[in-house]
């Protein structure tokens, strides 16, 4: 039997991206109001586009409306209405869309590598005629980031080739290869080490790498018409001292004296796109002066070169999608599952599965909220801002357990476990906030105790502590906690060992916990498996996903936030088995932009991957296929179904000018 239920998740950054395709002028005309045209229709998260016409009018885009990343062109008009272009039906992940001599090239993952820790992202390109698909890359090679030239004839990729992963996502160990439309199979590497390439008219690439002194940089390599072997070495373009990536060049002719980029300068916290003149080497800002204030991504030209376009957040009140909803359907692989982003993190069902817990979203309501699980209605539980993860209670509709103190800190942090009890019938009423009270359940000298989950009788919490100098669970009284006043014997330890076992879960039939743990590694506490223990502690062992025991697969899992499935028989958890699906450094912050959600039976077996994009996807619950959002199809944003959109997001952490 497939999977069932309803799947609620949390993506890092997303919903609040509120991302439009717009360009300007180049050079900037006088007034400076007028020089920004957008050309996208304010619906959902559009990024990644590139012109369609030579007048800089029409554009090829990606786009989330449809619940995953599909690919859209907007033509010219005052409603700039979006049509889907022909792709790939029923692939969960589009990218890099350029539309050449009546071809379509882009980026897909619907084909499933015949192994993990390979990434499924490869070139296809469709016929927009017959709408005929074809793949580009060759079976098993790994490629992102496509560059067609102006005439249509020659293609550069960023390629990982057919080697597995490395696991580097900062900065990918890609290639540059180059090869003609009409003959795939043979191409040539004309860089050992680089991304994100650009045609500058048909015989040079501009790409982009970090160099040797720390900054990224914008590179350039000429290559052979005929052969299409490079003829020179590698030439650094930008300077040192600012950082510079995902250049575009004109493809035209000899493809003009200037390029553009993105760039990272110290003192300004913002992402800009700027002109760099080949001549005179020298900047010139272009996105500084119209939105200093906001994060500009990934340029790229008018085929004349008159136009730069680029993607922003599309403005607090602007035409549009303006509101986030607390709850955004997305295009699930299993038609048993329906699955839904919530606009918040660590989210949980309430017994009924009328509501659900969450802590608030990332950057304006802390604590725990409780949200309509149809999206209609939110409530703030609490204020309290050192609070994550949430367990409503299978047993007690008004009772939700949570953590308290700081998240990810070592096992001597202070860090309890908390018991939130409140009116549920509150949650009828149409006021915003219910009252709530506060239980610690854990002693603060005990260290850091983390990450609850409820018996289904409701009696009993598992969780993670570090009271021992290592993270390993625990059982407590779920009404008492450690308590000495209400009688001896209220926590007991269940797993015991000099590694780290974290984020149980406890199965609805009451026989299992799950977990995570690297006791299999403890030296090592990048890999995490899944492991299975009976309350009693009986009965540990490891349930193998990505390999039989002993395989090199096996050893390389990085499995996190493991649930059941309300009947028992399936896992819901968080890994790395995808790779990375396009360039991190082309977007904004994603911790772990290789953390998909997957499903298997407890014994391994049935890998389902669920979620495929460039994002963080975690903290999933699952719940009924009964719960009142199984049935949604789609949200609509009435009053109180969302809130104003304000693009707060971050650059990627990593990314620092202190080189």
């Amino acid at each position: 039997m497939e999977p069932t239920g309803t799947i609620v998740f949390a993506t890092v950054g997303v919903t609040n991206f509120g991302f439009d395709v717009f360009s300007a002028a180049v050079p900037l005309p006088p007034m400076e109001e007028d020089a920004e045209r957008r050309h996208t229709d304010g619906v959902s998260v559009n990024f990644n586009a590139q012109f369609v016409d030579d007048g800089g009018e029409e554009v090829a885009f990606v786009s989330e409306r449809g619940g995953a990343a599909g690919l859209f062109r907007c033509r010219p008009g005052p409603e700039q209405r979006a049509e889907p272009l022909p792709t790939v039906e029923g692939s969960l992940f589009h990218d890099r869309p350029t539309v050449r001599g009546g071809r379509l090239y882009f980026v897909s993952a619907h084909e499933q590598p015949p192994a993990p820790f390979r990434s499924w992202a490869a070139v296809y390109a469709t016929e927009i005629g017959s709408k005929e698909t074809v793949r580009v890359s060759p079976p098993g090679v790994v490629d992102m980031s496509p560059a067609v030239s102006d005439s249509g004839e020659l293609v550069a990729v960023a390629s990982y080739g057919d080697r597995p992963w490395a696991f580097d996502f900062r900065v990918l160990e890609t290639e540059v290869a180059v090869f003609r439309a009409a003959d795939p199979a043979r191409r040539v590497v004309v860089v050992g080490r680089g991304g994100w390439p650009t045609w500058h008219g048909e015989g040079t690439v501009f790409f982009h790498r970090v160099a040797d002194d720390g900054w990224w940089s914008v590179f350039r390599v000429d290559v052979s018409p005929e052969t299409l072997e490079p003829t020179g070495g590698e030439r650094r373009v930008t300077p040192p001292g600012l950082h510079c990536f995902t250049p575009a060049a004109v493809g035209r002719g000899g493809g003009g004296r200037w390029i553009a980029v993105a760039t990272r300068r110290k003192g300004r916290a913002q992402r800009h796109v700027e002109l760099f003149d080949l001549e005179t080497e020298s900047f010139s800002p272009l996105t500084e002066r119209l939105n200093p204030e906001l994060h500009h991504y990934n340029p790229f030209f008018s085929p004349s070169g008159d136009r730069v376009g680029y993607h922003r957040f599309r403005g607090a009140g602007a035409r549009g999608d303006s509101v986030v909803p607390y709850l955004q359907p997305v295009q699930s692989p299993v038609s048993s599952l329906r699955m839904l982003r919530v606009y918040g993190t660590f989210p949980s069902f309430s017994p009924d599965a009328a509501h659900l817990a969450m802590n608030g979203d990332f950057f304006k309501t802390p604590g725990v909220t409780i949200l309509r699980s149809d999206g209609a209605k939110r409530w703030v539980l609490t204020r309290e801002p050192n609070l994550f993860y949430t367990s409503w209670s299978p047993a007690e509709s008004g009772v939700i357990f949570t953590s308290m103190g700081p998240i990810f800190e070592t096992t001597k942090a202070t860090v309890r476990i908390a018991r939130l009890e409140f009116d549920a019938g509150e949650l009828t009423t149409g006021r915003d906030e219910v009252a709530a009270t506060l239980k610690v359940l854990t002693r603060p000298e005990a260290g850091n105790d983390a990450f609850p989950a409820v018996s289904p009788c409701g009696k009993w919490v598992v969780f993670r502590s570090g009271r021992s100098g290592h993270k390993n669970l625990y059982i407590v009284d779920a009404a008492h906690g450690e308590d000495v006043g209400a009688g001896e014997g209220t926590i007991r330890r269940l797993t015991d060992g000099e590694w780290i076992d974290t984020m149980p879960s406890w199965s609805p039939d009451g026989s299992l916990i799950a977990f995570s743990s690297n006791r299999h590694d403890p030296t090592n506490a990048a890999v995490f498996s899944i492991y299975l223990v009976r309350p009693d502690g009986s009965g540990l062992r490891r349930v193998h996903v990505a390999g039989p025991a002993g395989s090199a697969a096996a050893d390389r899992e990085r499995i996190n936030h493991v649930c059941f499935s309300p009947d028992s028989r399936w896992l819901l958890f968080t890994a790395n088995f995808g790779g990375v699906m396009a360039e991190p450094i082309s977007a904004p912050n994603q911790f772990q932009p290789y953390g998909d959600l997957y499903v298997c039976r407890l014994d391994g077996s049935g890998l389902v991957r669920l979620t495929c994009n460039a994002y963080e996807n975690g903290t999933p619950a699952w719940g009924p296929a009964s719960s009142p959002a199984a049935g949604l199809e789609s949200l609509s944003l009435g009053p109180g179904a969302g809130d104003e959109s304000l693009g707060e997001f971050d650059e990627p952490l990593w990314l620092t000018c202190d080189v």
